[in-house]
């Protein structure tokens, strides 16, 4: 199989850079953004198929900038792993006007940022892969990350009108939703807190502040097999348009898609009644 030139948002950790580690050790290159690229080299060495390059996701020139720069060493982009992302707790009446804004800067309007400059390339080799890295909150949302979710599930919507306009360019588009898996996201660097903190909301919100400090570095998910698992996505002859990873978010899926069912057949009668009544036909 023909060696692949992958470009990594988020790379200096994570998953990220568990993803552009493993894609080097299989003789891929790697074109590895961060805020700091130091951090890359720090984490991975000088490796003749790395080229780490400086990116904020939220500018959108910046992005720009690495592309031209990745072209300029490969020649090419073939998967573009949109991973750079941070989570907000708290309620959603507690996430303020900026806390918000800041995580759609980043989770949303960047991950459109590095799509746009990125795809202009793909579009001209006709050939290339998009992997958008979602989240299990963003197939079904849960108290305490409301507006995080909210990131995520427009994500997926990008993905799904991703997927429709450049398969007929030779461009596959996966959204992955990881569950709980064993990295720094709910620690400090990679998740924030809401200022205010309502007291009304102790029972949901606050039992998930607690949850999500117990569950910190006691995941069920493995990070080195997610990598594995996106590399085998990388390679997949025809890849899905979503894909659950972890048992969580695999018995979420189902167990949501059983709610759906439920609550559409409940709701049935009244959902077909707004359309407008059809002429009874007369028998001939």
């Amino acid at each position: 199989m023909a060696n692949k030139v992958w470009f990594i948002t988020g790379a200096s950790r994570g998953f990220g850079l568990l993803i552009a580690r493993d894609a080097l050790e299989r003789g891929d290159s790697v074109v590895a953004a961060a805020r700091n690229p130091q951090a890359i080299v720090d984490a991975l060495g000088v490796h003749p198929k790395l080229l780490p390059v400086q990116l904020d996701v939220t500018k959108e020139a910046a992005a720009v900038v690495a592309t031209q720069a990745a072209i300029e060493r490969f020649g090419r982009i073939d998967v573009l792993v949109n991973n750079a992302g941070y989570g907000i707790l708290g309620a959603v009446e507690e996430t303020s006007a900026e806390e918000v804004r800041r995580n759609y800067e980043t989770n949303v309007f960047g991950l459109l940022n590095v799509s746009r400059a990125v795809l202009p390339v793909m579009r001209q080799q006709r050939s290339g892969r998009v992997l958008n890295i979602s989240s299990l909150g963003g197939y079904q949302a849960y108290y305490g990350w409301g507006v995080y979710g909210s990131t995520k599930f427009a994500v997926e919507g990008l993905s799904e009108a991703m997927a429709q306009e450049l398969a007929p360019l030779g461009v596959h588009v996966t959204v992955v939703e990881p569950g709980f898996f064993r990295t720094d996201f709910l620690d400090a660097t990679s998740l924030v807190e809401t200022a205010v903190r309502i007291e009304e909301y102790q029972d949901t919100v606050g039992a998930m502040r607690t949850f999500a400090a117990g569950a910190n570095h006691a995941q069920p998910g493995d990070p080195a097999r997610l990598s594995q698992a996106l590399l085998k996505l990388a390679d997949a002859g025809q890849p899905p348009l979503r894909l659950q990873l972890g048992s969580d978010a695999v018995a979420r899926a189902y167990a949501k898609h059983r709610q759906v069912e439920q609550e559409l057949a409940q709701w049935k009668e009244l959902a077909l009644s707004t359309d407008f009544e059809q002429p009874v036909k007369q028998a001939a």
